[in-house]
């Protein structure tokens, strides 16, 4: 897969920054072509720079202001039972799998810490879940982030 050049990155600032701009906005704001944004767009979405033009959600707005992350010891050859059980949990919003102590790592959010106890039950109560540990976030400092990584990426053209 290609790299990202100066353009790229300004285009992937701009969104960033300010998603609701049109192609035409983009391109006015850029001082390029139309034609020029559509293709970068075009070509960012091909490879899987940009995964979707959605509106970021926060849970905490949504009434969800407690994040906690729970660590999934599994049940062998359970893998994609917990996969789909997780999956129909809504307050779990991530699920990756992970080296080191347990097999899964989830972020999960709930409406109170009382709350909490209710999703991890959720979230534990199926037979491939052998042990779950639970750390609650206390605060963001740093929240999800990819712009530092498209401008070091742009400059390693």
């Amino acid at each position: 897969m290609p790299g990202i050049d100066p353009l790229d990155c300004s285009l992937l600032t701009l969104l960033a920054e300010d998603p609701r701009p049109g192609v035409l906005e983009c391109s006015r704001r850029l001082g390029v072509a139309r034609g020029t944004v559509q293709a970068r767009l075009d070509r960012l979405r091909a490879n899987g720079v940009i995964r979707g033009f959605a509106p970021q959600l926060d849970p905490a707005g949504l009434g969800y202001p407690v994040t906690a992350f729970a660590t999934l010891e599994i049940s062998q050859g359970q893998g994609s039972d917990v996969r789909a059980h997780l999956a129909s949990v809504p307050e779990v919003l991530e699920l990756h799998t992970i080296t080191g102590q347990g097999d899964m790592l989830c972020r999960i959010v709930a409406r109170s810490n009382s709350d909490l106890q209710r999703v991890i039950d959720r979230v534990v109560g199926f037979d491939g879940i052998v042990r779950a540990s639970t750390a609650i976030a206390l605060e963001n400092p740093v929240p999800y982030r990819t712009l530092p990584l498209v401008q070091q990426a742009a400059g390693d053209q």
